[in-house]
């Protein structure tokens, strides 16, 4: 099933919309002719990008933080109010804890449990809810490589990872016939806001992955909406990640976990200050 046909009253809501992979998602979509509607915490970076969208397809901005309940109850009613209808839903917004357990703040931990998973099933159950009795509808949910394997130094951002991953190929078994589709995103290395985010020097993180590895936001965003546009369902973004992915999944975890923990920056970091 591909991409609904964007009309003057549809839009693609895209979460994590302020920066990076998000709003080239964003991009992306305005580019193929979909109005989208941009939602994260940072109203003024929404704005900006909008200012640069608005020549080409509608642009809304709703200020939102998804990890807050009631916050996401609103949101597509206020999308509603705005004389639109939810064809397309992009859950990206994303945040990690970059780090040993043992020493991360228990809030930052629970945190990217409610923005990762919470805020996706509450999202997705939502519009889906509303796509199913129309027979159209589309929705991409961003993983992560991390996703596929125990990821020492980020052990309970891989979980969330993992989650979307199961998450989205069960959803994309019951959506089989209705008209709506689902599809979740692996990005590999990007040079976004996350690493700092997360409180992990750039250039400190960029050490533990070969140059070749990291892809611009827009490339992986591309992929994502072609995946999307394809029904292909999961995809990595990147033959690069594809192989170092397959490498890591094949490798026994006596073998594997021992080299992530020996390399992961923050874990190396760590251990230097003890």
């Amino acid at each position: 099933m591909p991409l609904p046909t964007p009309s003057p009253t549809s839009t693609a809501v895209v979460t994590g919309a302020s920066s990076g992979i998000g709003a080239d998602l964003a991009r992306e979509l305005a580019a193929r002719g979909h109005g989208v509607t941009l939602v994260a915490r940072r109203e003024d970076k929404l704005n900006e990008l909008a200012a640069e969208l608005t020549d080409h397809v509608r642009v809304e901005v709703i200020a939102c933080d998804v990890a807050d309940p009631d916050a996401r109850a609103a949101l597509f009613d206020e999308v509603e109010r705005r004389g639109l209808t939810v064809d397309i839903l992009i859950n990206n917004a994303g945040i990690g804890v970059v780090g040993s357990v043992a020493t991360a703040p228990v809030a930052d931990e629970i945190a990217q449990v409610r923005v990762n998973v919470e805020a996706v099933i509450d999202l997705t159950s939502r519009a889906v809810q509303q796509m199913v009795p129309r027979g159209r509808g589309a929705i991409l949910n961003v993983g992560s490589t991390a996703g596929f394997q125990p990821f020492p130094g980020q052990a309970g951002y891989a979980a969330t990872k993992a989650f979307v991953r199961s998450f989205t190929a069960g959803l994309r078994g019951e959506l089989a016939g209705t008209g709506v589709t689902a599809a979740v995103l692996h990005p590999g290395p990007v040079r976004t806001e996350f690493l700092a985010a997360a409180g992990m020097d750039e250039r400190e993180f960029a050490s533990a992955f070969p140059k070749f590895m990291w892809m611009p936001s827009r490339t992986v965003a591309k992929i994502g909406i072609d995946a999307l546009a394809g029904d292909r369902g999961d995809v990595i973004a990147g033959i690069q990640n594809v192989i170092s992915t397959r490498i890591f999944q094949a490798l026994p975890h006596r073998v594997l976990l021992p080299l992530l923990s020996k390399s992961h920056p923050a874990l190396k970091r760590d251990a230097s200050r003890n």
